[in-house]
């Protein structure tokens, strides 16, 4: 009893240890993120066509305004967007047509093909897709994106730049369907954003993610067009390998676009944010073991669990740090993602998601269940029951 006590003491204090130096991790973290926030972009003044690749998965919340946010930009040369969806009866087809006739100004292609191209979906769904596609330029988005006007001439004026072969854009979260949705969309504003920023500004990362990759299309040509990764879970990030394999650099502009969150569910969180988790921690082990001290919050709840005096004292600092994040983020994003009183419920959310990533192989994309590989790739239902 005495050596079990003594165990669980001991465990307690080095819970607090590690919400120690999470705070401090957090609130130097904080500060590397405000600091970037606080640059000035540089829209470029060129006139290029530009292709947007929207592909597209059912009519989620918001879908018609999230697409309409980038047809209205200021960039000054011709755009196209070209949207995809696999099926006849996908009611996102009918948002799009919607979208034709409330700008029939605008060039809007719809691809409807089945063809399907390897496990993931939404490859499959852009290899389709590219065989409308006109112009030099490619912007690809997550359909659940929401923009500025300034997007398209800020991410061109980043893409000009010397050496860069590729723009991929901060974002936070925004919860379009409740409670649940914006307990989601608090881990990209006030966990995902600082991380990610902190990681890149140190050179600890090389982020490229699904929210905006823009590239020229002999850049993607170059690293085997999107049938390269057909069957990578990770395909942004397996995207921005290929552009770094060529010699090439990718660009972050200080601007933050919006992460539709749609879960209207616990259990659609979970699974969503579990794919997430399990699909960073098969790319970066180490990074991803290490990112445990930036749940300072939780961990202190935790280790209070077994040192309550203690653990109050170390609650007070990490809750203060999780505000100042808060008020950095809403600040820049003109409008506040989520309530204060989410943060403790919302860090509690990740580090369990965290734990429970280390017992995930089979992830669920979708409502498809898609097998993880050791080497990033994913494997379908259907070469399941091969193997």
């Amino acid at each position: 009893m005495i050596a079990a006590a003594n165990i669980a003491s001991l465990i307690g204090w080095l819970v607090m240890a590690l919400a120690v130096i999470g705070t401090l991790y957090w609130a130097f973290a904080t500060f590397v993120l405000w600091r970037f926030l606080r640059q000035r972009t540089t829209p470029s003044a060129r006139t290029e066509a530009v292709t947007l690749l929207k592909p597209l998965y059912g009519a989620e919340p918001h879908l018609e305004a999230n697409l309409a946010s980038f047809l209205t930009q200021t960039h000054g040369g011709p755009v196209q967007m070209v949207c995809g969806v696999q099926r006849a009866d996908d009611p996102a087809a009918e948002v799009v047509r919607t979208l034709m006739a409330r700008f029939p100004e605008a060039r809007i292609d719809l691809v409807i093909d089945p063809a399907r191209h390897g496990a993931n979906a939404k490859v499959g769904n852009l290899i389709n897709m590219m065989a409308r596609a006109e112009h030099g330029i490619m912007v690809l988005s997550d359909s659940d994106m929401a923009v500025g006007p300034d997007y398209l001439a800020e991410v061109l004026g980043a893409l000009d730049a010397p050496g860069v072969g590729a723009v991929t854009c901060l974002y936070r979260g925004r919860g379009d369907a409740g409670f649940w949705s914006r307990l989601a969309a608090a881990g990209p504003s006030y966990q995902f954003l600082v991380g990610l920023v902190f990681g890149k500004t140190m050179g600890l990362a090389e982020p490229c993610m699904g929210s905006t990759i823009a590239l020229r299309r002999s850049t993607l040509e170059a690293i085997g067009g999107f049938e390269a990764f057909a069957d990578v879970l990770a395909d942004d990030h397996a995207i921005g390998a290929a552009v770094r394999g060529q010699g090439l650099a990718i660009a972050i502009p200080p601007l933050v676009l919006a992460h539709a969150s749609a879960e209207r569910n616990l259990t659609q969180v979970w699974r969503q944010e579990l794919r997430w988790a399990a699909t960073i921690r098969a790319l970066a082990p180490a990074g991803y073991a290490g990112s445990l001290i930036g749940f300072p919050l939780a961990l202190a709840m935790l280790g209070s669990l077994f040192h309550p005096l203690a653990g109050a004292c170390v609650i007070a600092p990490a809750l203060i740090v999780r505000l100042l994040t808060k008020w950095v983020v809403d600040r820049r994003a003109g409008a506040a993602t989520a309530p204060w009183w989410l943060l403790p419920l919302r860090d509690a959310l990740s580090l369990a998601v965290f734990v429970a990533s280390y017992f995930v192989r089979v992830v669920d994309w979708r409502g498809t269940r898609l097998r993880m590989e050791g080497d990033g790739h994913i494997v379908s239902p259907a070469e399941n029951t091969c193997s």
